[in-house]
């Protein structure tokens, strides 16, 4: 008898809704030192292929390794930036694989014994209730290797070129536990990674050049259950936004499969950018993909307590820090810190405003408004914002102080400003005529013009209809010129009427 297939079923919110995803990450982090981990060639993206090869990169007979200590003095910041425990006795091994983008033959990397331990990163995100909540990803561990070489397909149907330029790069490798249980989660978890390692300088975090990159382990299981479900891993994802839709797919195709009956098979698969979907790259037949053994060319890493304390004593403010101080001592929402402070350079700028006024808002305000909208057409550099701090407080001064409306500051003088950043505000807006009058007696004389012109409407205020405050606020702003100060306009007329 022929057994048929499972038939796939149409899955209802309620089915999709009985299960959860359990989401763990390898995160891999290139560290932006001049020479590479274990040879002074060459690390930098953009060149010509391999050309930034030597000797040991290209694993010649007779090459010893030496390791740089820049890369492990940022694996070590990167540990204390997480509160991970740093090992002062790590072992770097041989990983041993056989890949065409592999000189050696193996990979130096650790294994039983990694440089930093334990520790996370706290994020914001929509779990999988749809609820916004502060969660707490924990680590298993973070290690230092190099990388591999890169195999390029492009300019041949029939032929893998290999270019060496990117193996031995210095690599940290942040391994997760499986504490992420959706996709919005997922995407909160490698931005903040992101955004630490910018504001220690350890990484560019570049996505798209291969800097920043993870492997997905996606396994799904019933609501309620301790067991974790059969993993599959979702190589190579260098897009948190493909990352986000690899893992809404991976999640609804393997509650489908496990609904219509069919067993998940533990494998890898890759993510098609085009279609949106993940296929099937190999099977995974053990959990032991490799082999490792102590590396017989390294000495064992020692980190003294002396060197501990120097990076320690040199870490930088971290982003978590930074949101906590600026709601803290500046007074501004925890919406307008998280905003201010997703980049190093950004945050510093915040703060030096803010060195030069006490309108610390008012500073948050504009930077989340019309500088944002000037940063979003430059790529997100503050250091291409054509305004110094000092020439921002001062525009700022000048609608604090009345001088001139808000709406004058940021549509008509501010524009100006960009355009020639030498010019002075203030003298903008006297050349202009945008000062706004704030003198008591000349306001008085026009509001008793105007109340003298609408003797009806004023009766109607004074029985009630206070909605008539805007036409008088309008007539005199027209008397005006509209150079009246609008507030000391209400102040005013509230008392005379």
């Amino acid at each position: 008898m022929i057994e048929k297939a499972p038939q796939p079923i149409e899955l209802t919110d309620d089915i999709i809704q009985s299960y959860e995803a359990v989401i763990g990450l390898e995160v891999h982090c290139q560290l932006q030192t001049n020479s590479k981990l274990f040879t002074q060639d060459l690390n930098q993206f953009g060149t010509d292929p391999n050309t930034n090869v030597g000797p040991i990169t290209i694993a010649l007979p007779g090459t010893l390794p030496k390791v740089n200590k820049t890369a492990v003095e940022y694996a070590i910041r990167l540990g204390l930036a997480c509160g991970s425990s740093i090992n002062q006795y790590s072992i770097f091994d041989r990983k041993n694989y056989f890949y065409p983008d592999l000189p050696k033959g193996y990979q130096i990397s650790q294994d039983k014994h990694p440089i930093c331990l334990q520790g996370g990163v706290a994020i914001t995100a929509k779990g999988a209730d749809g609820k916004v909540a502060d969660r707490f990803i924990r680590f298993h561990h973070i290690h230092l290797e190099e990388d591999a070489g890169k195999s390029v397909h492009e300019g041949s149907d029939e032929n893998t070129f290999l270019d060496y330029n990117r193996a031995g790069t210095p690599l940290v490798e942040m391994v997760s536990e499986p504490d992420l249980r959706s996709a919005e989660e997922t995407g909160a978890f490698v931005t903040e990674i992101r955004r630490i390692v910018r504001y220690l300088g350890i990484s560019d975090g570049n996505m798209e050049e291969g800097s920043l990159r993870a492997d997905v382990n996606v396994s799904v299981r019933k609501k309620g259950e301790q067991a974790l479900g059969t993993k599959v891993e979702i190589k190579n994802m260098n897009s948190i936004r493909n990352m986000m839709k690899a893992i809404h797919f991976e999640t609804q195709r393997q509650i489908e499969a496990l609904e219509s009956g069919q067993a998940l098979i533990q494998e890898t698969r890759m993510f098609n950018v085009e279609t949106g979907e993940t296929y099937g790259m190999r099977v995974k037949e053990t959990m032991n993909d490799y082999r490792y053994f102590p590396d017989p060319d390294l000495t064992p890493l020692v980190v003294s307590d002396a060197w501990l304390a120097e990076i320690k004593q040199a870490m930088p403010a971290l982003p978590h820090e930074l949101r906590e101080k600026f709601v803290t001592q500046y007074g501004i929402p925890a919406y307008d810190a998280a905003v201010l402070t997703d980049s190093k350079e950004l945050a510093a700028y915040f703060e030096e405003v803010c060195t030069q006024t006490t309108a610390y808002k008012t500073v948050s305000n504009w930077l989340m408004g019309p500088v944002k909208s000037f940063l979003n057409e430059h790529e997100g550099d503050i250091a291409q914002f054509p305004l110094s701090a000092t020439k921002l407080a001062e525009l700022i001064a000048l609608s604090e102080a009345d001088l001139v409306s808000h709406s004058t500051a940021a549509q008509k003088i501010y524009p100006l400003l960009l355009d020639d950043p030498t010019l002075d505000p203030k003298e903008i807006a006297q050349s202009n005529n945008w000062l706004q009058n704030s003198n008591t007696g000349e306001l008085e004389t026009l509001i008793k013009e105007v109340m003298e012109a609408m003797p009806d409407k004023v009766s109607a205020y004074r029985k009630g209809k206070k909605g008539l405050m805007g036409l008088f606020v309008g007539e005199v702003m027209k008397k005006s010129k509209g150079s009246a100060d609008p507030k000391k306009v209400n102040q005013l007329l509230s008392e005379m009427l």
